[in-house]
């Protein structure tokens, strides 16, 4: 990886953050440099450069494990070459791995320095300070998720157009695949005034996008101003409230977890974007059975139709599994006739891979390889095509868009329909951050072409470049 900033002078500690996974990972990398700052770590983009490195890991990929020791392996060379030259350099695992395999972790890579749990970010200053004084890695992999949270710091930098804000973690769903329960604990809820606190100041910030994050997102029920408890429903009413944030969106979302007044607020709350990831896994009941998701394909469909009727351009995301333990071709052929049924704007979709600990792990008839892949590449294609169509559906329509950053060429910007479609605009960089009419003219495998419906001189100029 090239610089792409100026490094911080020598007598200020850098810090680089390599992240895997989801957005959640992505939010707690940026909080982990909020809390380092105070210790004078300012952020680097290359681990060479660095005092410190943290790899937040995600255990939910295929071969994460094997990743980052392969990414360590590399680190060790760089941290012994560091050392032989008179530097240091803290060497820190983080997330969803670390929680899992800590100790494996110590074994194998006893150079690693500090190894934390998605919980315990907050407590990075005193492990910092520990490790510097202890002979071998400091760990903490406990679950104080209520801690965490009451003693991060606020925000230091700010996020950008469009941000991550997590408000719930943890999930009591225990679906037989996943390792989430046993890496990020029970569900825990944030405080709507906590979130709301934060919501304002990246507002402030120019923040104009607020994506809310969880495990379990829709399941949340955090503690009112008024002591009363909140769903989400009425926590995105209050966050829409706020100015200068104009759209709203959340993930990941569980079907048994969408209720009527979530339902309500993406028909009455203009700034819920029309666009909703909702995981079903499977369209085989047998197998959405085997997987503990506590919902049919039936159930998945009704819910699909009720969401439309609320809000007719809802855009559906979702993932899918393939090859989960016992699934026959049946089963299979039952998936791809639900995607056919719904219609799928956008999906993530994989094969199966068993997770240390998980009932799906340990349960019989695991399939081949091949007979995965060969699923996994139907799926896929279906997928493929279904996207290709909905952002083909988009020429000619004339869309809001949120303009984000630069483009792929020159005089580009580019930026997200309401349905969080790339899209890619001849327009002046003073627009970032706004909103503005723009009238699709190509719609890409992945991304959409547009011009400005109002385009002023400056962004003809850029036009005509």
């Amino acid at each position: 990886m090239t610089n792409s900033t100026p490094l911080p002078p020598r007598d200020k500690k850098r810090l680089y953050v390599r992240s895997w996974g989801c957005q959640m990972n992505v939010y707690d990398s940026g909080r982990m440099a909020d809390v380092l700052a105070p210790l004078g770590y300012q952020p680097v983009d290359a681990p060479e450069d660095a005092d410190m490195v943290i790899l937040n890991t995600c255990h939910i990929r295929e071969k994460a494990t094997e990743k980052l020791f392969s990414e360590l392996g590399r680190l060790r060379l760089m941290k012994q070459e560091r050392e032989a030259g008179g530097a240091g350099m803290v060497l820190a695992v983080a997330g969803c791995v670390a929680q899992a395999e800590g100790a494996e972790i110590v074994a194998r890579a006893p150079y690693v320095d500090i190894v934390l749990g998605p919980q315990s970010y907050h407590k990075l200053p005193e492990m910092v300070a520990r490790a510097g004084r202890a002979a071998g890695a400091v760990v903490e992999t406990e679950f104080p998720v209520e801690e965490k949270f009451d003693h991060l710091p606020d925000a230091a930098a700010p996020q950008g157009v469009t941000a991550f804000l997590t408000i719930q973690e943890g999930c009591d769903k225990f679906c037989a695949f996943c390792v989430v329960p046993y890496t990020r604990g029970a569900e825990y809820s944030r405080p709507a005034a906590a979130v709301l606190a934060e919501a304002r100041r990246m507002a402030a910030q120019g923040t104009r996008e607020l994506t809310l994050l969880g495990q379990n997102v829709n399941a949340y029920h955090g503690e009112g101003p008024d002591g009363s408890e909140w769903g989400l429903a009425r926590l995105l009413y209050a966050l829409a409230e706020i100015p200068g944030i104009e759209r709203l969106r959340y993930t990941t979302s569980h079907p048994r977890d969408m209720d009527d007044a979530l339902i309500a607020a993406h028909r009455d709350l203009p700034a819920v974007m029309p666009f909703l990831h909702l995981p079903v896994q499977s369209g085989s009941d047998r197998v959405l059975q085997a997987m503990n998701r506590g919902h049919t394909a039936a159930d998945y469909l009704k819910l699909v139709q009720r969401l439309r009727a609320a809000r007719p351009d809802l855009a559906l995301s979702t993932d899918i599994i393939a090859g989960h333990p016992g699934e026959t071709e049946a089963d299979h052929q039952a998936t791809m006739e639900l995607i056919r049924q719904v219609g799928f704007a956008q999906a993530f979709s994989f094969k199966y891979s068993p997770r240390p600990g998980t009932p799906a792990a340990g349960a019989p008839f695991h399939m081949d390889e091949a007979t995965k892949d060969r699923r996994l590449q139907e799926v896929q294609a279906l997928l493929r095509d279904q996207q290709a169509a909905f952002n083909a559906s988009k020429a000619g329509e004339t869309v809001e868009v949120l303009f984000t950053g630069a483009g792929r060429h020159p005089g580009q910007l580019s930026g997200r329909t309401p349905w969080l479609q790339p899209v890619h605009v001849a327009a002046n960089s003073s627009r970032i951050g706004e909103v503005a009419p723009v009238r699709i003219l190509k719609g890409h495998p992945n991304s959409l072409l547009g011009e400005l419906l109002h385009a002023t001189p400056l962004d003809r100029e850029m036009n005509a470049a």
